[in-house]
């Protein structure tokens, strides 16, 4: 049993809701355990297309809880290892999931609860919600969020937040790249909703789950190399049920079910 997250599937989506609010959503070890379960949970079940990541709170998360702060002090290095590398596990399953992670933040997304939002692949936020990495004013370093944050907005405005730990709007969030969409706080939830419908009726499991693992790889390649692994996916695609099945709705005028 879960106790700081709900998880729901409705219409092939997933939706994981951070439910901690009496510590804004602020991680811990048992918190971070129950969103890599639940992500995994929603990765292996066939009904789910879409997956939303959302918080029950004013607050989506504010980083780090302050109980395990406290208990990190006294940490040996190889418990410290071992925590960053659940935290590292967690990221990297959201960030590769083979369906496609939407973030829906409302309120503060600090630090730790940033780089949750940071690895989802489509992020929408309220006009009110604050983002910062703001590890470096409490002697900490943003190092696990760094690796995705680099591919996400380019090194420019990854130095500029990183090393100055400031906090920024969501209109500057956007601006930077870093959130895709800011809707009112009263219609963020059905935007969220229809966006997700949106790619449940209109996108196959198939070329999701393939696309992903595509621009995940070819980010480490060189031009060449990525070109070469490009045409290797092109041809494993055409040979799938789901482009079989694309292309001869497409020639028959037909919307394929997907």
């Amino acid at each position: 049993m879960r106790e700081f997250i709900l998880f729901g599937i409705e219409n092939r989506i997933a939706t994981i809701t951070l439910n901690r609010p009496e510590k804004r959503n602020a991680l811990n070890p048992q918190l971070v355990a129950e969103l890599q379960s639940a992500f995994k949970q929603a990765e292996s079940d066939p009904a789910v297309k879409v997956v939303i990541l959302k918080s029950s709170a004013n607050t989506f998360s504010a980083g780090a809880d302050l109980a395990y702060l406290q208990q990190l002090q006294s940490n040996t290095y190889q418990q410290n290892l071992d925590d960053s590398i659940r935290l590292k596990m967690l990221f990297s399953t959201i960030y590769n999931l083979d369906k496609p992670v939407i973030a829906q933040v409302e309120g503060n997304a600090i630090a730790g609860g940033c780089g949750l939002a940071t690895v989802c692949d489509v992020i929408f936020a309220s006009p009110e919600a604050i983002f910062g990495y703001t590890e470096v004013k409490i002697g900490f370093i943003p190092a696990l969020v760094a690796t995705f944050l680099l591919r996400r907005i380019g090194e420019g405005r990854t130095r500029e937040l990183l090393l100055s730990g400031e906090l920024i709007t969501a209109e500057t969030a956007l601006k930077y790249g870093l959130i895709n969409f800011i809707e009112e706080k009263n219609a963020i939830a059905d935007a969220v909703k229809a966006y997700a419908e949106t790619l449940v009726k209109n996108i196959s499991s198939q070329s999701i789950k393939a696309t992903k693992e595509l621009l995940v790889k070819i980010q480490h390649l060189s031009v060449d190399d990525a070109l070469n692994y490009a045409a290797r996916a092109n041809a494993r695609a055409r040979l799938n049920g789901d482009c079989k099945k694309g292309i001869d709705a497409f020639l028959n005028k037909k919307h394929p079910k997907w």
